[in-house]
C-alpha cells in the first residue's frame, strides 16, 4: 500500500506486454503508447500511482532508461504527473488536450486517402514518421 495524502493506495500489478520487434517504433514509444492506452481505457484510474520505473523495468525485463523515457513521454503528453519523492500519478484522461475536431477530420481523410491509394494500415504510421522527421530536419536546417 502507498499513501497519497492520507489515502492509502494499492499499486496495480503490471499487465502483460510484449514488444513488436518488427516495428519501426522504439521500445520506449511502444511502452509509452501501451501505458497511454491503459490510462485512457480506465485500467489506470485518475489519481492512481503507477508502478515505479524500476519495477516496470524488472517486470518487463527491459532497461531502466527505456521505462524512464516512456514515463517522461507520458508526462510531457499530460497523461501523468510526477510528484518528487512520492511517485508518478495518473491524470484524468478527459483533461488531456485532444486535437480539435478539424484536425481529427484531416487525419482521418489522410488515412482514408492512403488506403485508397493502396497503402496498408501498418505502413501509414511509418510513412508519417519518416515525413515528420524529414520536415523537422528541413525546418531546423532553415532556422539554423
Amino acid at each position: 500500500m502507498q499513501e497519497k495524502g492520507n489515502v492509502k493506495q494499492q499499486i496495480k500489478e503490471i499487465p502483460p506486454f510484449s514488444f513488436d520487434e518488427s516495428s519501426d517504433l522504439p521500445m520506449w514509444v511502444q511502452l509509452r503508447n501501451r501505458m497511454a492506452y491503459l490510462i485512457t481505457s480506465g485500467f489506470y484510474k485518475p489519481g492512481e500511482k503507477l508502478p515505479t520505473v524500476r519495477k516496470y523495468a524488472a517486470e518487463l525485463r527491459i532497461a531502466y532508461n527505456t521505462v524512464s523515457k516512456a514515463y517522461m513521454g507520458l508526462e510531457r503528453d499530460g497523461y501523468v504527473t510526477t510528484v518528487r519523492g512520492s511517485g508518478v500519478f495518473v491524470n484524468d484522461p478527459d483533461a488531456i488536450l485532444k486535437p480539435a475536431p478539424e484536425v481529427d477530420a484531416l487525419v482521418e481523410e489522410f488515412v482514408k486517402g492512403c488506403l485508397e491509394n493502396g497503402m496498408a494500415y501498418d505502413d501509414i504510421p511509418k510513412m508519417v514518421s519518416s515525413c515528420v522527421r524529414r520536415m523537422k530536419k528541413d525546418y531546423e536546417k532553415a532556422q539554423g
